[in-house]
């Protein structure tokens, strides 16, 4: 299914939940869409498989600032192919394009996925009176009753002249529907806002912020404050973790930094440091 063959505007029996009403596309693309930001278009349909499908394929023919929200997911996708799932206008579900040109070393467009997670971390402090930890690179953390649990994901991917990235966020989701029991919500996590229009109206001009400050910075992350912000808020840092890295190696220690290029800084028992700049990582108990 295409955006096309989904509108928003779907039939009234798909809002089935009043406590999970659709978004509001008009009112988002006035108060976004204003012609003299980075937002150039925003689309929200109903269902698809996946805006970051959806928004590469188009983004050829997109300029910069292109948004694509969908009210439900079928093929909604994480970090390593793993799914991301979640009840219709339960969550934010959207793609943003970015086209950094000439402005940004190429070699500094990885900075984007950090970027994004301080961004919407910042945002939901605002709109949402939440706390949002960051697990490195691109997991954004809650706690729901003094545990921390994953709330939300960024997946960013390289297009021919830019980068799109997917920020998926579970709002509304109760503890029976969650997909996963390590998994959260802001409802779980008590935040004083759960209506999906400011949060995600907050989370975008947030984006826009930090985009425009880094961009002018010439994608220097220590600049433009983005690798001082995403160090103070990574609840990576200072813990004992596994970084499960491509080829099955594995490697653990103490998560000590964020360096210039955004790679995590490891120092193993033996007192070597390491820098991963992919992977998955675990965060696991001290050890005394």
């Amino acid at each position: 299914m295409t955006p096309s063959d989904a509108s928003a505007g779907a039939s009234a029996g798909r809002w089935s939940s009043l406590d999970r009403p659709p978004l509001n596309a008009a009112a988002l693309k006035r108060a976004l869409v204003t012609g003299d930001g980075l937002w150039t278009s925003l689309e929200v349909v109903a269902r698809t498989g996946s805006t970051n499908t959806d928004l590469a394929t188009r983004a050829a023919e997109l300029p910069e600032g292109a948004v694509l929200v969908a009210e439900e997911q079928s093929a909604g996708r994480g970090r390593l192919d793993r799914s991301w799932v979640a009840p219709a206008r339960s969550g934010l579900f959207f793609s943003v394009l970015f086209k950094p040109g000439d402005a940004v070393p190429q070699e500094q467009w990885g900075w984007l996925t950090l970027l994004a997670g301080v961004a919407t971390a910042t945002g939901l402090s605002r709109a949402a009176g939440v706390d949002t930890a960051l697990k490195w690179p691109n997991d954004l953390l809650v706690s729901v009753e003094g545990e921390e649990r994953k709330t939300g994901g960024i997946l960013a991917e390289r297009v021919a002249d830019g980068v799109v990235v997917g920020i998926g966020l579970n709002v509304s989701l109760t503890e029976d529907e969650l997909p996963v029991p390590a998994a959260g919500s802001l409802a779980l996590a008590k935040a004083s806002v759960t209506d999906r229009d400011p949060l995600l109206r907050a989370v975008l001009r947030s984006l826009e912020e930090w985009y425009g400050n880094w961009r002018a910075a010439g994608g220097d992350p220590a600049a433009s404050g983005l690798q001082e912000t995403y160090a103070a808020g990574c609840a990576t840092l200072g813990r004992h973790v596994r970084a499960e890295l491509p080829g099955g190696r594995t490697l653990t220690g103490t998560a000590e930094a964020v360096d210039t290029d955004g790679r995590l800084v490891i120092r193993t028992a033996e007192g070597k440091h390491e820098a991963v700049g992919a992977g998955d990582v675990i965060h696991l108990r001290s050890v005394h």
